[in-house]
């Protein structure tokens, strides 16, 4: 995120949805359809690891208009979002959020949240405030809390066409996993899981799930999710 990238968002907010639009990304799902396999990974996760969301505070940093908290609030005992655009949080009706006022600060207490998402937010993040974000996210989690990065994967052609030609990720600056995971290290987080998924358009997925989870060590899926433990005292 850029120092004005709040004002760049607030003026994106009226017409979000249709600014998101691209031909490629429609025929391959409807938008709805890309926040319901992020929270099915979250859930799958935390089944995987008999980790239990309903004893469980989540953070969802940068959480825009609020698609995927609303989604993801039956599952956890309290949820909570920020974001750096004032204008793109009063799309959170009904949620709980708070304003981002700086990109590497969060407006959340210490040790106040066992799970936190950044969903697409850190290619927003300068390369100079990514590492001070990722510490904050340590410094909200408690011990041990579980930090969720799902990013745009750089290796997938089609990602990087229609991320190319978004007028929000119009200051974007991919990471690939590798380096989600090393900004996670250098912070004191311990990896638990790295996944890959959309391969499949809609259609395909609903027919078949279940080849999606065959292929989610293959580094060629839409986005990529890292999962990591936050460090204990």
């Amino acid at each position: 995120m850029r120092e004005d990238v709040h004002a760049e968002f607030d003026s994106y907010a009226g017409q979000y949805d249709a600014l998101l639009a691209d031909p490629l990304c429609d025929q391959f799902a409807d938008r709805g359809f890309f926040y319901e396999r992020k929270l099915a990974l979250i859930r799958d996760f935390f089944r995987r690891h008999a980790l239990d969301t309903k004893s469980t505070a989540w953070v969802d940093i940068g959480c825009g208009q609020g698609d995927l908290l609303r989604l993801g609030v039956p599952d956890f005992a309290s949820s909570m979002g920020c974001d750096v655009s004032p204008a793109m949080l009063h799309g959170c009706q009904g949620l709980t959020v708070l304003p981002q006022e700086q990109p590497d600060v969060l407006p959340f207490a210490d040790k106040s949240a066992g799970f936190a998402t950044a969903v697409c937010v850190y290619h927003h993040v300068p390369l100079e405030k990514r590492a001070a974000l990722t510490r904050e996210a340590a410094r909200v989690l408690k011990p041990g809390g579980i930090f969720c990065i799902i990013e745009h994967n750089p290796l997938n052609p089609v990602t990087r066409r229609i991320v190319s030609r978004s007028p929000v990720d119009i200051d974007a600056h991919l990471l690939r996993a590798e380096e989600t995971l090393r900004l996670l290290e250098d912070s004191g987080f311990r990896i638990v899981d790295r996944r890959y998924f959309l391969f499949l358009p809609e259609p395909l997925y609903r027919r078949g799930a279940v080849v999606e989870d065959w292929l989610a060590r293959v580094p060629f899926g839409g986005q990529y999710a890292a999962f990591a433990r936050a460090p204990n005292p």
